[in-house]
């Protein structure tokens, strides 16, 4: 990267915004300079037993970008659900109308469910994890490669999602969610391909057992005293900070990630050793 400021006149999009590895990673861009729309479904889904990040939390996160950012208007909020076309090709065209284009797309929003073998785990929740942690990958690429086309050449367009450690791994009770991010890295990996020569750039990163909301109720799944007893599967002995994630996508979002396309980093403490 080309110092803090990597991002200096450009515009990014974030899905998952109000908690978790999205909002810390609109807390790293803004850092860099980057005007920032931060996205969240901020409303509780029926279909899965945990609550959801709320509009309060979105708005405190984009306050805090605001303060690091230090320029009024670069960091902005937006409630859409990633399920939702419509509302993810609105956001995307908000971006543009505030900041004249867009120059990355983040999807980072998830979910997680299971808790029981595949066929005992109840099809609404199952359907919920396929629809947030794959398909709003796919939808938020459909609206946003589009736009990152239409910035002049030369360009430097970035998509960037998150997958995980569970897109290479077996992890029992969480089947849906395994198979979710197995595809967002063939997903990265195919629009990789299909990217290619346009100057627009698609990556994703792989987290390990990271302190969230998430790993929270993946610990209630299994029957954990708290989201602390993963720790002890990753090399280093600790769960990861979101802002450790966030670090690596604001990097992929930068120029010096110029050299990579379709690749999943993992950010995974050693999990996957």
């Amino acid at each position: 990267m080309n110092g803090r400021r990597d991002g200096e006149g450009r515009a990014a999009v974030v899905t998952g915004g109000a908690r978790g590895i999205g909002a810390a990673t609109v807390r790293a861009l803004a850092a860099r300079g980057w005007a920032v729309l931060a996205v969240d479904v901020a409303a509780d889904d029926p279909a899965l037993p945990y609550p959801m990040g709320t509009e309060a939390e979105l708005r405190a996160v984009v306050r805090a970008a605001g303060r690091v950012a230090g320029e009024a208007g670069r960091v902005a909020w937006r409630v859409a659900d990633v399920r939702d076309g419509g509302a993810l090709e609105a956001a995307v065209a908000e971006a543009e109308e505030r900041w004249g284009g867009l120059d990355a797309a983040v999807a980072a929003a998830g979910v997680i469910a299971g808790g029981a073998p595949l066929w005992e785990v109840p099809p609404e929740r199952e359907q919920a994890v396929l629809d947030v942690d794959l398909g709003g990958v796919v939808r938020l690429a459909r609206a946003a490669v589009p736009a990152l086309l239409r910035r002049a050449e030369p360009r430097s367009g970035r998509f960037l999602a998150v997958a995980s450690a569970a897109a290479t791994r077996g992890l029992p009770m969480l089947a849906a969610y395994c198979a979710a991010k197995a595809g967002v890295a063939g997903l990265i990996r195919a629009l990789g391909a299909e990217l290619g020569g346009t100057g627009v750039t698609a990556n994703a990163v792989g987290p390990g057992s990271t302190d969230t909301r998430v790993l929270d109720e993946s610990a209630c799944l299994y029957g954990l005293p708290s989201a602390q007893s993963f720790a002890a599967q990753q090399p280093l002995r600790r769960l990861l900070d979101p802002a450790e994630v966030a670090e690596v996508l604001a990097f992929l979002a930068g120029s010096g990630s110029s050299g990579m396309t379709g690749a999943v980093v993992p950010v995974d403490g050693g999990l996957a050793l």
